[in-house]
This record gives structure tokens, C-alpha cells and sequence, in this order.
């Protein structure tokens, strides 16, 4: 499988690293906005072809898939390039600012019939796969709460592409979207949010607290900051016991306790850096001709998406271009955005 890289910043570096372990996987090319970061990317990871331009990149005959490593704001317009130039698509997450961006490209991934999934890594590693059946299986009983968090300290700077509004920054976006995603698999469908956060001087959330319902009960209890050093820990609480995973966004261990029996470690060593485990899964999925994974499901980012756009509207955090006026204060609504 062939595989082409969108974008030459540190997280593509990452990605890079993680797809060089999986087997029958090659990396292709790379296409940058500037021929000159292309090609000494290119020459750096001994990247066969290097494309000054997306859509040179896209465009690219022998190209299979491309994984979109670009901001935020990038990914709609990039992904649609690619999808309708016959690529199948990795997306890093978010997939899109917003839920509109979102369900766009999904129509447009279904129109073109290629594949897209949103780089959602956590979902895809030998670790969290046994969680999920250990939840799945009823080891712990019925799911009744959960708890993560996700953040560190990161100085207020507003060139920081993590601070600035231009740029999709933020905390929800960038890191609160991973404990969403947590209580989305493990909750069931989120029928409920209630957003609180402080925001910085440059109107984005510097950090934000989450309260979840899913559609069996279960409440979820989510946090993220920019500017706090956090656990990055989460627990899946049910009736008959309890999951513990440290660094659960990239796991490689989770500690199970069950009432009345021994605590258990299970400690899984990652063959790279984890970001091998989506790739691995995503060549796979293109290779049987599928056009979605069912582990991280186009419809369920499709609803993540619109709960981060419902606790963006709650905390008053609008990004450039986006024609919803911003609201004020905290409240209760739905998932689908209602008030």
C-alpha cells in the first residue's frame, strides 16, 4: 500500500515513524504548500517523491492513500482534494472545526466511494482494543461513570497555533476531544453535555470541563486544558468493578480491578511509537476494499463533532469564518445542539 503524506510538520514526523513498522505499508510521497520544505522532508526520511502543492500530492498516480497531517482549519479542504482525486484518506482529528466540515466529508468520502477514517490512534492500540472487550465482555458489570482528562502546561503565547483562533486552537479541539471520544465508546451514544471553561485572551478555551450523559445513564466527567498540568488518566467505573488506564490517549497498560478479586496489570509494550496500530488498520481496511473502520465509525465522528460544537457554543468559543453567533455563559443541551 502506498502511502502519501500531506503536511511536514511534527505530528507527520510521528506518523512517519509508527508506518514504517507496518508490514506491506510504503511511504510514497510528501506534498508541503513550499516546494523547498517538501524536499528537504523528502531527503530527511528518504521519502521517494516530494510534491511542492496538495493537490500535486493528490494527484500523485501511484498514491494509495494519504494520511492529512496539516491544522485543524486545513483538513476540510485538503481531504476533499484528496478524496476527489481517488485517494483514501486518514484525517488527524479533529476531522474538521466543525460539524458541517464534518458531515461534508463524509459525503463526500461516500460519494467518491474511497475510504476516510479520523486519526482517533487511542481506539486502535493493542491496549485499548482489551479494554474495550474487557467492558465489552461485562467483566466490570454495567458502565455506570467515567472519568479523563486530558492537558499540560503550555505558556500563553498568541502565535501559538494552540492559542490562535485562525488556527482551530483551543483545548477542546486539541486535546478534549480524545476524553470525548472515550465516554462516546464506552457511554454509548452522548445524549447530553453541559460545557464550562475559561477562555484566553485570544477567545479560545484555554481549558474546559465536560459533563456527559450517554443513552444507557452513564455519566462522564471530562476535562482538558492548554495551561494545566493534568493526570492525562482516565476510569471506565462499572457495577461489578473498575478500568484504570495512565496516558490512556496512547496507552500501553490499564489496571482492572473487580470487587471481591485481585487486582490485575496488563501491560502491552508498543511496537513503535503507537501511531503503527491506525496505520496498520488502515491499510488493512483499504486493502479488503472497505470504506470505513468500525472501531472509529464515520457516523460516531460525525457526533463527536457536533458535541464539540455544542460545548463551543456553550462557552462562547467561535472560531473565524464560522457564521453561528457566539453564546454566552454555560447551559444544558443536547447532542444535537439543541438549547
Amino acid at each position: 500500500m502506498q502511502w502519501g503524506v500531506l503536511g511536514a510538520g511534527r505530528i507527520a514526523r510521528s506518523f512517519i515513524a509508527g508506518l514504517r513498522a507496518v508490514e506491506d505499508a510504503e511511504l510514497a510521497a510528501v506534498g508541503s504548500r513550499s516546494a523547498a520544505t517538501a524536499r528537504a522532508f523528502a531527503d530527511e526520511f528518504a521519502i521517494p517523491r516530494a510534491h511542492g502543492g496538495y493537490r500535486e500530492l493528490a494527484e500523485d498516480p501511484d498514491v494509495d492513500v494519504v494520511y492529512v497531517a496539516t491544522p485543524h482549519p486545513f483538513h476540510h479542504a485538503a481531504t476533499l482534494l484528496c478524496l476527489e482525486a481517488g485517494k483514501h484518506v486518514l484525517c488527524e482529528k479533529p476531522l474538521a472545526i466543525n460539524a458541517a466540515e464534518t458531515a461534508e466529508m463524509i459525503a463526500a468520502a461516500r460519494r467518491c466511494d474511497r475510504f476516510l477514517m479520523e486519526a482517533m490512534w487511542t481506539r486502535f492500540s493493542p491496549a485499548m482494543r482489551e479494554v474495550a472487550r474487557v467492558v465489552a465482555d461485562g467483566e466490570i458489570g454495567e458502565v455506570r461513570m467515567l472519568t479523563a482528562d486530558f492537558g499540560g502546561y503550555r505558556a500563553f503565547d498568541p502565535a501559538d497555533r494552540a492559542y490562535a483562533p485562525e488556527l482551530g486552537g483551543g483545548a477542546l479541539l486539541d486535546l478534549g476531544i480524545y476524553p470525548l471520544a472515550l465516554a462516546s465508546q464506552f457511554l454509548g451514544p452522548i445524549t447530553a453535555i453541559t460545557a464550562q471553561a475559561t477562555l484566553a485572551p485570544t477567545g479560545v478555551d484555554a481549558r474546559a470541563g465536560l459533563v456527559v450523559t450517554g443513552a444507557g445513564g452513564g455519566i462522564g466527567s471530562l476535562a482538558c486544558a492548554l495551561d494545566a498540568e493534568q493526570a492525562t488518566r482516565a476510569v471506565v467505573s462499572g457495577t461489578k468493578g473498575r478500568v484504570e488506564i495512565e496516558h490512556f490517549y496512547n496507552a500501553d497498560a490499564f489496571t482492572l480491578h473487580l470487587t471481591g478479586r485481585e487486582t490485575r496489570e496488563f501491560t502491552f509494550p508498543r511496537q513503535v511509537n503507537g501511531y503503527e496500530y491506525e496505520a496498520a488498520e488502515v491499510t488493512r481496511l483499504v486493502r479488503e476494499d472497505e470504506r470505513e473502520s468500525s472501531l472509529m465509525p464515520l457516523d460516531e465522528t460525525l457526533s463527536i463533532a457536533r458535541l464539540l460544537d455544542e460545548a463551543r457554543r456553550q462557552v462562547g468559543v467561535r472560531y473565524p469564518g464560522e457564521d453561528r453567533p457566539a453564546a454566552v455563559g454555560t447551559h444544558r443541551g443536547d447532542a444535537s445542539g439543541r438549547p
